[in-house]
């Protein structure tokens, strides 16, 4: 299984990319998300969903592993294809679909090309616990110099708040990373300045 191609970015366009990586040119199919990220930029590294079926092989690639964790998450979903999850991320950012998600917003997951009443309700039922558990994310390990009972409570409560596990986790590593000595209070009141 492809974890990630690291190469020259030879050709982009908003649907796909085409990668050089030690002479061989790697086709892969990007969302608007994925796009707007590599622009400007030579040296990429595209984390890969290797997509294979009976009559076509496929690679789609997400410039974070966040972006492809949610597209997985997705694509698990009965009904929902590769090519619909890759307009998903196409049409709302990846902290979107999940908010939308969780807040039970059919409209917003509605207002997606290729998307029906009945998706929507799927999506709902089927993802909200996993996204609000901290599925379809790569959350990373939350490093504290400290006291991990209070990184953990921290996260509780901002959870408890209606944030999602992965936006806490985060914005709380970015708080832990700036400041390493801060107390409980302190780590909430500043991870919600970045939620």
């Amino acid at each position: 299984m492809i974890e990630y191609i690291k190469g020259e970015l030879v050709e982009l366009t908003p649907t796909d990319a085409i990668v050089e990586c030690h002479g061989i040119g790697y086709r892969i199919l990007i969302s608007l998300q994925t796009f707007s990220q590599l622009e400007n930029r030579k040296d990429v590294v595209i984390y890969i969903h290797h997509y294979l079926r009976e009559d076509e092989e496929l690679y789609y690639g997400f410039a974070t592993k966040d972006e492809r964790e949610l597209f997985r998450l997705l694509i698990g979903v009965s009904g929902v294809g590769a090519a619909t999850a890759r307009m998903m991320l196409s049409s709302l950012t990846s902290d979107e679909i999940r908010n939308a998600i969780i807040a039970e917003d059919i409209n917003r997951i509605k207002s997606i090309k290729g998307i029906g009443l009945k998706s929507a309700q799927r999506l709902i039922l089927e993802l909200k616990d996993k996204i609000v558990k901290g599925g379809g994310a790569d959350t990373g390990v939350i490093l504290s110099s400290r006291n991990d009972a209070v990184v953990e409570e921290a996260v509780t409560a901002l959870v408890l708040l209606g944030f999602t596990k992965a936006n806490v986790n985060k914005a709380i590593s970015a708080v832990i990373k700036e400041n390493p000595d801060a107390n409980l209070e302190s780590i909430i009141k500043l991870a919600l300045k970045k939620l």
